[in-house]
């Protein structure tokens, strides 16, 4: 059985944890706080960053969008990637605006952990800017859809979900839902899947300086 070492409430693992679900591949979760010192992260990633997927043999995948593929091309069924090459690219594409934008508010918010005398307002706009472009590019291009690409439940729906809940549970003061409707009733319906259901983030709630 596969272990997945996870932080929580991260969206990197909450991906790997809805793929597993989607697919019906069973593991053990393993929650962790990285930076402590008892954390054993470093022992399955030189990077010391989490998810961390654990195999039976003991070798480890790393990097949630590289873990995804992974476990795409190791268990292909049922399939969460087109077959044709440009489907491919199309929900890479989604992949890499939604984990940029995740990137963005996790620098938010250790930003606003830091002393307040140290902390920089331009840097932290400037990756709030990224967060914007990154909802304004998934209202444009969803819209009324019921997925993000060829009406077909993809790993493209798997990382803009888990944005979306992300927004939700850290930056509930963040109007996206009022901003982007077609977005909110998105997330609503990706929501009523087992596989999202089962994998809620616990609140950890920033209630200031976001706009």
């Amino acid at each position: 059985m596969y272990k997945l070492i996870s932080a929580t409430p991260s969206p990197y693992a909450r991906k790997v944890r809805i793929q597993l679900a989607e697919k019906g591949i069973p593991f053990e979760l393993i929650t962790e706080v990285p930076w402590n010192t008892d954390t054993q992260t470093p022992l399955y990633n030189p990077l010391e960053k989490l998810p961390v997927l654990i195999c039976e043999d003991g070798s480890s995948v790393f990097e949630s969008r590289y873990i995804n593929e992974w476990i795409e091309y190791k268990h292909p069924t049922p399939p969460l990637f087109p077959k044709d090459v440009e489907g491919i690219l199309a929900v890479k594409r989604f992949e890499v605006i939604v984990d940029g934008a995740c990137d963005a508010l996790v620098l938010m918010f250790f930003e606003i952990a830091r002393d307040k005398d140290k902390q920089s307002q331009p840097w932290f706009e400037r990756q709030q800017r990224k967060v914007d472009g990154a909802l304004r590019y998934l209202s444009e291009s969803i819209g009324t859809k019921a997925f993000c690409h060829a009406n077909t439940f993809s790993l493209a729906d798997i990382a803009a979900g888990t944005l979306l809940r992300y927004l939700t549970v850290r930056w509930p003061a963040k109007p996206w839902r009022d901003q982007y409707p077609n977005l909110a009733a998105y997330s609503d319906r990706l929501e009523l899947r087992p596989s999202f259901k089962n994998s809620v983030p616990v609140p950890q709630v920033i209630r200031d300086r976001v706009a």
